[in-house]
């Protein structure tokens, strides 16, 4: 079966690139970054857009934030290989600069795509720019950490909102907020995994 997923995601990337997407931001990456991880994966993680290293390597998450990434899946007991890691854009704005709301947009069929297609029990989002479209008008500051159970298609998906790793590297106080919020992870799939 991964097989089949694999080549279902395969297929997104391709039409991501047959159909032109976002060709501005095209034009300067490097890679279409489109995830990393396990296809059977329980929980999946959405970060906003690829940074330097993520667009020169093709991977999501492996530079600074990627690494605090690691070290809280450790301190919760998983493994990068037991997720799947993607990002909102799939191509690096310049400079790193925020994604744009009609970037956002215009990738947002192909993310449910993706989650369609690896069908986890959670979804955590990590910084706002991931969130909102799940959580419309919902702040991050007033629910992170906080497992919110809402319609996906045809069945219900629990999504799980964090601050970004790459905040959290600039804000002391943030990390450890961003580490005790992790540390709930295990117990949100045990107990609202579920579908329901």
């Amino acid at each position: 079966m991964p097989q089949d997923k694999q080549s279902q995601l395969d297929q997104i990337a391709a039409d991501i690139r047959d159909k032109n997407v976002c060709p501005d931001l095209a034009k300067t990456a490097t890679n279409l970054v489109m995830g990393d991880g396990n296809l059977n994966a329980d929980i999946v993680f959405i970060g906003e857009a690829p940074g330097k290293n993520e667009d020169l390597q093709g991977l999501p998450f492996i530079g600074a934030a990627g690494k605090f990434l690691n070290e809280m899946l450790a301190a919760a007991g998983m493994d990068r290989s037991d997720v799947y890691i993607t990002n909102i854009v799939k191509y690096r704005p310049p400079e790193n600069r925020d994604p744009l709301p009609d970037e956002k947009a215009a990738f947002w069929p192909y993310l449910l795509k993706q989650l369609q297609v690896i069908d986890p029990k959670v979804v955590i989002t990590l910084g706002r720019h991931s969130m909102e479209y799940f959580l419309p008008g919902m702040k991050i500051g007033e629910v992170h950490g906080e497992p919110k159970r809402i319609e996906f298609g045809d069945h219900k998906i629990v999504i799980m909102p964090l601050f970004h790793p790459a905040a959290a590297l600039y804000n002391g106080s943030l990390r450890q907020t961003l580490i005790d919020d992790f540390l709930k992870v295990p117990k949100v799939i045990e107990t609202m995994g579920k579908d329901g």
